[in-house]
């Protein structure tokens, strides 16, 4: 159990910027075909979280997977406010921070990627459904429970 306001992780920020939403732990996922780019769900009919959104959590997954087109829906979910408020990731996915940091140098807007070790990233994968912030520091925050 997790105190409000504590320290749960702290990692390496691949990009710039804060977010903060409710964990929302998934199996990897490719952005090109696996999110539908006009509201954030996930649309991989194969994909355990299949018809759930990612807009406004703090997206935690291992790793993602799939094209390197994935940085243009990212950079779009990001433009329209349908993306993540954070993505939380144990093995960086460098498409998807092509894709946050095009965001930024295009729209003026940042999304926050973070890389975790193994045993951070288990810490956080633990708290699904949890209010959590990400630091531009890299540091993840448990604000309360589900």
């Amino acid at each position: 159990m997790t105190r409000s306001g504590g320290e749960i992780a702290r990692g390496r920020a691949l990009t710039s910027g804060a977010g903060a939403g409710a964990a929302m732990v998934i199996e990897p996922l490719s952005f090109w075909g696996g999110i539908d780019w006009s509201d954030g769900r996930i649309i991989d009919a194969h994909h355990p979280s299949c018809g759930r959104s990612i807009a406004g959590t703090v997206l935690v997954m291992p790793y993602g997977r799939g094209s390197s087109s994935a940085a243009v829906v990212m950079a779009e979910l990001i433009r329209s406010g349908r993306a993540p408020a954070a993505v939380v990731m144990r093995s960086a996915d460098v498409i998807l921070v092509v894709g946050a940091i095009a965001a930024g140098e295009l729209y003026g807007l940042e999304l926050p990627v973070l890389q975790l070790e193994a045993e951070a990233f288990a810490l956080v994968a633990a708290l699904d459904g949890h209010l959590l912030s990400v630091t531009a520091e890299g540091v993840v925050l448990a604000t309360n429970g589900p």
